[in-house]
């Protein structure tokens, strides 16, 4: 009923998932990540045990092929699953049942996997992968976005398009960034779109948050505030539209 994108940047070790699917609010059911621990694309005949269990596995130092197995091995419906993960060090595994519903099969590279089921064919994967390759260098959001345009007009999943999620984590147990479209003509568009609205404003907030590190976070908010109302004015000037839907600001 999908295909997903699982990546690790190297230059960071933060985490993507991105994935897209002709199924309602598949965000909510296919990614499931961890800062610093790992990240896990569980889906086709979904079961949401090989994302939370396998993230507890990857928290003990287990590797990606050792989960996989451990949890395929004790689940007589793994012939209809489909799972792929990679752990903190860019170790990376996938699983595809033999009972996936065609075209349904998976890529594995450095750093980075893709899998999908139900789709127009193998090549859905392979321009995922060649344009998530090609992006080397650009940040992880909106690279991982290009890939999975690429595999949309590939042919995405065959039966049409529904919903879409992109889910970033950084070095901590929430997310740096997760934006979904569960019920979209184009979900892949307005994930575009919601990214540009993180830029406008949440991004830069989400840079003051507390950490592990930082348990404070930033709590003197006049710079971001500055940098916020820069960008804002800069927009302005040019004449350009917020990409946001929201009302109005409305000053304090």
């Amino acid at each position: 009923m999908t295909w997903s994108i699982v990546a690790r940047e190297a230059e960071t070790g933060h985490f993507g998932i991105a994935v897209a699917s002709r199924f309602f609010s598949v965000g909510s059911a296919v990614p499931h990540l961890r800062g610093s621990i790992g990240a896990i694309a569980t889906q086709a005949f979904v079961s949401p045990l090989y994302g939370t269990d396998g993230l507890k596995m990857l928290a003990e130092g287990l590797a990606p092929d050792a989960i996989i197995s451990a949890l395929t091995q004790r689940d007589d419906g793994h012939q209809q699953r489909q799972m792929h993960l990679i752990d903190r060090d860019g170790r990376n595994a996938a699983f595809t049942g033999e009972k996936c519903i065609d075209w349904a099969g998976h890529l594995v590279e450095d750093g980075v996997s893709v899998a999908g089921n139900m789709l127009a064919g193998p090549h859905v994967i392979e321009e995922t992968m060649r344009v998530y390759r090609e992006g080397a260098g650009k940040p992880l959001a909106e690279r991982l976005l290009d890939a999975m345009d690429a595999g949309e007009q590939a042919g995405g999943d065959k039966r049409g398009k529904q919903s879409a999620a992109l889910v970033l984590y950084r070095d901590q147990d929430y997310p740096w960034l997760d934006i979904r479209a569960d019920d979209h003509t184009d979900p892949l568009a307005e994930l575009r779109r919601l990214l540009a609205v993180a830029h406008e404003r949440f991004l830069h907030v989400a840079e003051t948050m507390p950490t592990r590190n930082n348990p404070h976070g930033l709590t003197d908010r006049t710079e971001i505030d500055r940098k916020i109302a820069a960008l804002e004015a800069e927009r302005v000037a040019k004449g350009l539209p917020s990409a946001s839907f929201a009302t109005p600001w409305k000053p304090l």
